[in-house]
C-alpha cells in the first residue's frame, strides 16, 4: 500500500482516551516518569529497555508471585536459548484467572452444532476445577507430570487445563478430529500421566465415535495411568478401565489449591505442524504465557472486564491457549464445538449476535470465505461488536474492504501474526492507530521486530525475512526430548546465528505497519526478485471463478526456475484457455510480468494442514522430484486425499 492510502478506521476519541494501553502509558507516567508521544516511541522503549518493560507490565497488572523475583532478565553469555526471567519467583496461571470470579457476568459461553447457547457461571466453573484438580492429586499428578487431552472446544476442556495447570502438572491437547498416529505421536514424547478424552465428537452434521480410539491411545501411551472418558455423544459409553469425568465432578473437595511453580515451569506443550518429520514438542513456560498473554490481550486487544471474548479455534491449535487469556482480563471466554460454515456461512455470524461478543476472531481463510459465499450481515445485528480479529495466514485487502463494507463500519480490525512458537503474536493490533487495508498495525511491545535483507541487515519498506533480535518470556524454555537443544537451534537460528529468523517474508511500512507476504521457505524467486504468494493469492482468488490456489517455485539445474499455479475452481467451472489468460492478466496487470505462472493445473483441492495452512514447501518438494512419503506426514493433513494430483 503507497503512503497516500486512506485509513480503513481511526480510533475514536473514547478509544483513545480510555483503551488499556493509553491507561498503562498514562501509568508509566505518574509511577516512572516515562513519557511516550506515540506508540511507536512506546514500543522503541519496550525493545530497547526490556528489564524496565517487562517489569512495568509485572507492576502494572498486579502479578502475584509466591516469592520474590531475583531478577527480572538473566541472559546466558550469547543468543536467546537459556534466557531466564523474574528468576526464583512463583506463581500459578490459573490462580490468576480465579482473580476475576465475579457473579455479575459467566465465566464460559458455549455453543455447539449439537447443543443450544448456554452460560456457565464462575461459581460452577470453579467447583469444577476444584473437583477435577483433586482428583488428580488423589491421583499422584505432580508439579511437572504431562496430562494430555483428546478433546473438541467443549468447556470441559476449559475445566481439565485449569485442574491440570492448578496442581502444577503441564497441559498438552490434540484435538479428536486428529489423525490417529499424529495423536500418538505427539502425546508418546511428552510420556502424559492422565489422559482426557471423549467418546465422540460432531463436525459438519456428522457424528464420530472414538470410544475404541481412546482405548487404544492409552494402551500406546505407557506412562498413562488413569484415562479419564466424558461422554460427549453418547449417554453410557465407558470401557471398564476409564474414569467417567461424571464421577469426578462429584469428588469431595475444599475449593482450588493453587500450586505455585517456578516462572520457567513448564504450562504447555505445543506441536509444530509435523509436515516432513515427527512434530516437534514446544514447551513454554507458566510465566512467560501469563505475562505475554495479558499484554496481547490487554493491551493489544483491549479486552476488559466484561467484554465476551471469541476465537474459532479447536484445541490443536494455539489459539485455543492464547484465548484463554481474556479470562485473565476478566472477559468471558465464548467457545463453539463445530464446523465453522454449518448448517450455513452464516453460523459464526450469528452466534455474534446471540451471544453479544465483544471481540470476534477467526483463521484469515473464515473472513475469505464469508466474502466469497456473499454472507450478508447488518450491523445492527452485532452492535456489541468492538473487533475482529484474523490471523493463520496473510489477510488480503480485499477482505479488509469487505469487513468494513459488509460486516461493522466501525468495527476495530485486528490482523495479527506470531504462531504456535510463542503462543501469542508478534505483530498485531493497536488501539491508538489506524487500520489500512492489507497491513497489520504495528509490531508488538516487547517484540523486536525487523526486516532482515539478503546480508541480513534491517531494511525498512522492502521485503525481507522477518527476524527477532531480543528475546521474549513467551519463546520456548526447550522442545521437549531434545537433547543439547539440537532441534531448537535448528528451528529458528541457523541462518543468522543467536538472532531468530520466524521464516515469513514481511515488508514494515514508512508508517510502521507490516505486511506479511507469506512463508519465506515458499518464497518466488523470478530473475533474483523475491515474490511472496500471499500477493498470487490475493489477484488469482479474487476471480470468481477460483475458489483456491496455490504458487510453488521450480529450481532447474541451470539456475533458473518455473512458477507453478495449481488453481481449486467454483463447481461446474473448467479451466478454459480463456480463464487462464484472465489468471494471468489479472496477474500481470495487478502486480508485474513476474507474477505471471509458466503453467496453471486445475486440482481438486489444495493441501492443507489439521490447522489451515497452506502446504506450499512439502508440495514443491514433491513436484521437485522427491519421495512423497518423505516430503509429507499425512497424519498432519486435513485433506489427505488433495495429495493425489501432485504426486
Amino acid at each position: 500500500m503507497s503512503a497516500e492510502a486512506q485509513p480503513l478506521w481511526k480510533p475514536g476519541r473514547s478509544l483513545l482516551e480510555q483503551s488499556n494501553l493509553k491507561k498503562y502509558m498514562d501509568w508509566l507516567f505518574v509511577k516512572k516518569g516515562l513519557y511516550f508521544r506515540s506508540y511507536h516511541d512506546l514500543w522503541e522503549w519496550s525493545v530497547t529497555d526490556l528489564e524496565d518493560f517487562w517489569e512495568s507490565l509485572w507492576n502494572y497488572f498486579n502479578i502475584k508471585s509466591h516469592d520474590l523475583y531475583l531478577e527480572v532478565l538473566q541472559r546466558p553469555l550469547s543468543g536467546f536459548i537459556g534466557t531466564r526471567w523474574f528468576t526464583r519467583s512463583k506463581l500459578n496461571y490459573a490462580e490468576h484467572i480465579f482473580r476475576n470470579k465475579t457473579k455479575e457476568r459467566p465465566a464460559i459461553i458455549f455453543q455447539s452444532e449439537r447443543s443450544y447457547l448456554a452460560e456457565i457461571s464462575w461459581e460452577t466453573l470453579e467447583a469444577q476445577v476444584a473437583a477435577v484438580s483433586t482428583w488428580l492429586k488423589q491421583r499422584g499428578v505432580k508439579p511437572g507430570d504431562r496430562v494430555a487431552a483428546v478433546l473438541p472446544n467443549i468447556p470441559e476442556a476449559v475445566v481439565a487445563f485449569l485442574a491440570a495447570n492448578a496442581v502444577g502438572a503441564a497441559w498438552s491437547s490434540c484435538s479428536p478430529d486428529f489423525g490417529k498416529p499424529a495423536i500418538t505421536e505427539r502425546f508418546a514424547q511428552i510420556g502424559p500421566k492422565v489422559l482426557f478424552t471423549v467418546d465422540g465428537y460432531m463436525y459438519n452434521g456428522k457424528t464420530y465415535d472414538i470410544t475404541s480410539f481412546a482405548g487404544e491411545l492409552s494402551a500406546a501411551l505407557p506412562t498413562v495411568a488413569d484415562t479419564v472418558l466424558i461422554n460427549n455423544i453418547f449417554s453410557e459409553t465407558r470401557p471398564d478401565r476409564f474414569t467417567a469425568w461424571d464421577d469426578i465432578l462429584h469428588f469431595e473437595h475444599f475449593g482450588i489449591d493453587f500450586e505455585p511453580v517456578p516462572f520457567d515451569h513448564p504450562i504447555w506443550v505445543l506441536y509444530s505442524s509435523g509436515t516432513t518429520a515427527r512434530p516437534k514438542a514446544i514447551t513454554h513456560s507458566v510465566g512467560g504465557c501469563l505475562i505475554e498473554h495479558m499484554k496481547a490481550l490487554a493491551l493489544h486487544q483491549n479486552v476488559k472486564p466484561g467484554d465476551r471474548y471469541f476465537w474459532y479455534s479447536t484445541t490443536g491449535w494455539m489459539m485455543w491457549n492464547y484465548a484463554l487469556g481474556s479470562l485473565l482480563c476478566g472477559g468471558t471466554l465464548v467457545l463453539y464445538d463445530g464446523a465453522p460454515a454449518y448448517p450455513s456461512s452464516q453460523t459464526l455470524w450469528t452466534l455474534a449476535e446471540r451471544a453479544r461478543i465483544t471481540h470476534f476472531g477467526s483463521g484469515a481463510a473464515f473472513f475469505i470465505a464469508s466474502m466469497k459465499s456473499g454472507v450478508s450481515i447488518t450491523s445492527e445485528r452485532l452492535n456489541h461488536l468492538e473487533t475482529i480479529g484474523s490471523t493463520g495466514s496473510p489477510l488480503p485487502p480485499e477482505a479488509f474492504e469487505w469487513i468494513y463494507k459488509h460486516v461493522k463500519k466501525d468495527v476495530w480490525l485486528i490482523s495479527l501474526s506470531g504462531g504456535t512458537d510463542v503462543c501469542s503474536a508478534f505483530v498485531g493490533g493497536c488501539p491508538l492507530l489506524p487500520v489500512y487495508a492489507g497491513e497489520i498495525q504495528c509490531r508488538m511491545l516487547g517484540a523486536r521486530i525487523e526486516a532482515f535483507d539478503e546480508n541480513g541487515r534491517p531494511v525498512l519498506n522492502e521485503l525481507g525475512e522477518m527476524v527477532i533480535t531480543q528475546p521474549m518470556p513467551s519463546m520456548p524454555i526447550y522442545f521437549w526430548d531434545d537433547e543439547h537443544d539440537e532441534k531448537y537451534i535448528s528451528s529458528y537460528f541457523e541462518m543468522y546465528p543467536h538472532v531468530w529468523r520466524h521464516g515469513d517474508w514481511i515488508r514494515i511500512t514508512e508508517r510502521k505497519s507490516v505486511v506479511i507476504y507469506g512463508r519465506s521457505d515458499a518464497t518466488l524467486n523470478r530473475g533474483g526478485v523475491r515474490i511472496g504468494t500471499a500477493e498470487i493469492y490475493r489477484a488469482v482468488e479474487s476471480i470468481p471463478e477460483v475458489k483456491d490456489s496455490l504458487a510453488v517455485y521450480l529450481e532447474k539445474s541451470n539456475g533458473e526456475g518455473t512458477i507453478s499455479l495449481f488453481v481449486v475452481l467454483a463447481k461446474d467451472k473448467e479451466l478454459t484457455d480463456d480463464l487462464k489468460k484472465q489468471i494471468k492478466d489479472t496477474l500481470r496487470t495487478q502486480y508485474s510480468p513476474r507474477h505471471v505462472p509458466d503453467t496453471i493445473e486445475q486440482v481438486g483441492d489444495i493441501p492443507y494442514t489439521i490447522n489451515g495452512k497452506k502446504m506450499e514447501a512439502p508440495m514443491k518438494r514433491i513436484l521437485m522430484g522427491q519421495d512423497p512419503a518423505k516430503c509429507i506426514n499425512i497424519d498432519t493433513m486435513r485433506n489427505p486425499e488433495s495429495l493425489k494430483a501432485f504426486i
